[in-house]
């Protein structure tokens, strides 16, 4: 059985490891962090500097464990509707971690690329799934549906709407079962077409979107 839990301050960096392994062959992150012998180490620098700038302090980090191990074997970052507003200050407080791990040379292109995700994000009001992720060794347990099943009926039961974006065909397969519909491919992130996806209600349920 999977638990799924808030994350503590302290989790933070168990639930950036976690993250930086699912994310290690995923075409965005390999478009902001090119391969290196050190790449592992930098997603890990880069997901807890997004963590601590984004979804813990303006919103929720969700983590999941087994029923009898506490290590952490997955984690989703939600960031509230409130994020938004004043992001770019919140990142300033992180801009060490992130220059450690995309480098000075490169923080602007990053940053550029990251802002091309922000650019697609819908006007209307929603929480936005930034994060999603398993450990190799979990994967296929149903952690992932865990994790979002877990936040999507807290977000069914005050009617918010959800926003992602997905890289693979695979994991687009999971999210449209949970109610999320295509919204268009993101273009301008080399070597990678993330899908823009959203969802306005539950796929078993008649609850309407929260106005904008």
């Amino acid at each position: 059985m999977i638990r799924v839990s808030r994350a503590t301050a302290s989790e933070l960096p168990g639930a950036a490891a976690v993250l930086a392994d699912a994310f290690h062959d995923d075409p965005v992150m390999r478009s902001i962090i090119p391969g290196d012998e050190q790449r592992g180490e930098r997603l890990r620098m880069l997901f807890l500097a997004l963590l601590r700038s984004g979804a813990y302090p303006r919103g929720v980090v969700d983590i999941a464990r087994t029923e009898h191990d506490d290590t952490i074997i997955g984690a989703a970052a939600w960031e509230s509707p409130s994020a938004r507003t004043g992001t770019f200050l919140r990142q300033l407080g992180q801009l060490p971690l992130f220059a450690r791990a995309i480098g000075l040379r490169n923080l602007p292109r990053a940053l550029r690329l990251l802002g091309t995700l922000e650019s697609r994000r819908p006007s209307l009001t929603h929480w936005y799934l930034g994060e999603i992720g398993v450990s190799a060794d979990a994967r296929g347990l149903g952690v992932g549906s865990a994790l979002l099943e877990t936040r999507l009926r807290a977000l069914d039961e005050t009617h918010q709407v959800a926003y992602l974006e997905s890289s693979t065909p695979q994991n687009r397969r999971l999210y449209r079962r949970l109610g999320f519909r295509d919204q268009g491919i993101i273009t301008g992130l080399p070597g990678a077409a993330p899908m823009s996806m959203i969802r306005l209600r539950s796929p078993h349920g008649t609850q309407e979107p929260a106005a904008a």
